[in-house]
């Protein structure tokens, strides 16, 4: 794409909070940039196989790979990305541009209304569940899938289970504070590490015109995920591995299920070079890379 920008063609899942997150990003590329943006609405094999357990069939990229692929055929411009769904690796020809400013990055509680410890926790996810079930040892655990209200209403009005657990992030981006028969109870980082990149909107673009989008994204929000992210390409992480980790201008939190929960101070010049601190951490944490 080496003529000026006039248009940009934005790829994006369907569900209601890919497109809240796509039309954020579009507002702040028309205001900086001065361009046109179209949403190119795709949907994803992660929207299509809504039985599926993310953690049996894959993963991550069973909601960016259709998205990436209109990259790639220069369908789309750009692609639009929860950063949590981003795997470790990206195909050849493909880099991240950039992020927008960071939401709040905790997990949120979803408990029925009146419940002072959930007998039953929906979530899919190993990395929650391991983190939970040590705030919970009684509980069981089982799946639901769906969009964010689906999940709620699985909880306060079918009582599928007792609770389940949904990112801080895509609950304001919705604009939803409250709902009918739950109550919601955010989880502090000593309780819950968030995944790599959660609360974080990528945007994805072709390698050769990175560079074009990264002056106009949030240099403060991509400096800590790289580091997270770096941790998560040492370890090869991804949706199916019970691993967590969370930079912030002075702390890392780190969950793995072979380790527990951990916390150190981070430096400005370590969180600068993220590839070795990664390496380094996880060696003094006692992986072998």
């Amino acid at each position: 794409m080496s003529a000026p920008l006039t248009k940009l063609r934005l790829a994006t899942r369907k569900s209601p909070l890919a497109l809240a997150q796509s039309e954020q990003v579009a507002a702040h590329l028309r205001a900086t940039l001065g361009v046109e943006v179209e949403l190119l609405k795709i949907v994803t094999t992660g929207d299509q196989r809504i039985e599926w357990s993310l953690e049996k069939q894959g993963g991550k990229g069973l909601f960016t790979k259709e998205l990436e692929d209109a990259l790639l055929r220069g369908d789309a411009d750009l692609a639009v990305h929860s950063c949590k769904d981003l795997p470790g690796e990206m195909p050849a020809g493909l880099s991240v541009a950039g992020y927008l400013p960071r939401e709040d990055p905790r997990d949120m509680l979803v408990v029925r209304e009146g419940l002072e410890s959930p007998a039953t926790i929906a979530t899919s996810s190993p990395r929650r569940r391991l983190q939970l079930a040590m705030l919970f040892p009684d509980a069981q655990f089982t799946e639901i899938r769906g969009n964010v209200d689906t999940r709620l209403r699985k909880i306060g009005q079918d009582h599928v289970a007792d609770a389940t657990v949904l990112a801080c992030a895509g609950l304001r981006r919705l604009g939803i504070g409250g709902w009918q028969g739950v109550e919601f109870h955010a989880l502090g980082f000593e309780h819950m590490v968030p995944a790599v990149g959660q609360a974080a909107i990528a945007i994805q673009t072709r390698a050769a015109d990175a560079a074009r989008f990264a002056a106009v994204l949030d240099k403060r929000t991509s400096r800590f995920v790289t580091l997270e992210r770096a941790f998560q390409a040492a370890l090869g992480g991804g949706c199916q591995t019970a691993f967590a980790a969370h930079a912030t201008s002075d702390t890392l939190w780190f969950y793995h299920h072979e380790i527990g929960l951990r916390s150190l101070p981070l430096s400005d010049a370590e969180i600068d070079a993220p590839v070795e601190t990664a390496r380094t951490l996880l060696t003094h944490f006692g992986f072998k890379l």
